[in-house]
């Protein structure tokens, strides 16, 4: 009776290993990862606007909407649960994927401003902000990049026979991914590097 169920057990393995069972779970689990390091990044980067706003207020308080507007937004992306079942939800994750576009957009439209005072790009603390809101921004770049990549590999890997008898049989489904025409403006970074301050008394 052992051996008999010992058998069963190893035709089980073997059959849904032929079926893409073990590659399915290996692909779920980079995408996991993946969109581990974009919800990390983009963390990353809310948790610098504060400590910016506060900067430029400091130097440029009149321009008030340009303020407000940053602040809304990472206000916006913070209401949004970004929870691990956020992928497996195409309208939430559309919503997500708004929300922190709106945010990058407006963030960057505050960094230009500032290029209208030269106090403010002269200030220390700002340029550091500005260095660590730059070098944020590439690293959701290349975040979102793996994030793409691990779910167009996960993706095919239940949508392809014989894997997607597996995944129908599992319950898995295709996972959200970035818009294909957010991709042209995901490879850019914000344009926020300034030239530096010329120093007073000089022709």
């Amino acid at each position: 009776m052992r051996l008999r169920l010992l058998a069963v057990l190893s035709f089980a393995v073997v059959l849904l290993s032929g079926c893409g069972y073990n590659q399915i779970q290996i692909n779920d689990e980079q995408v996991s990862s993946a969109w581990s390091e974009v919800l990390n990044q983009y963390k990353r980067r809310a948790d610098l606007i504060p400590n910016l706003v506060a900067v430029v207020q400091g130097y440029a308080s009149h321009e008030k909407e340009v303020l407000v507007r940053v602040t809304e937004a990472r206000a916006s992306v913070a209401g949004i649960k970004a929870t691990p079942e956020l992928i497996n939800d195409p309208a939430a994750f559309a919503k997500f994927q708004k929300a922190q576009s709106e945010l990058g957009g407006a963030l960057s439209r505050l960094l230009v401003v500032a290029e209208n005072y030269p106090q403010l790009k002269a200030d220390a603390n700002f340029r550091d902000l500005q260095a660590q809101v730059e070098g944020t921004e590439n690293r959701i770049t290349v975040a979102r990049n793996r994030y793409i990549k691990a779910v167009q590999e996960y993706n095919i890997s239940v949508r392809t026979f014989p894997n997607n008898l597996t995944a129908m049989w599992a319950g898995w489904k295709t996972k959200a991914n970035f818009a294909v025409e957010d991709e042209k403006a995901m490879a850019t970074p914000p344009a926020i590097k300034f030239d530096a301050p010329k120093p007073v008394g000089n022709n």
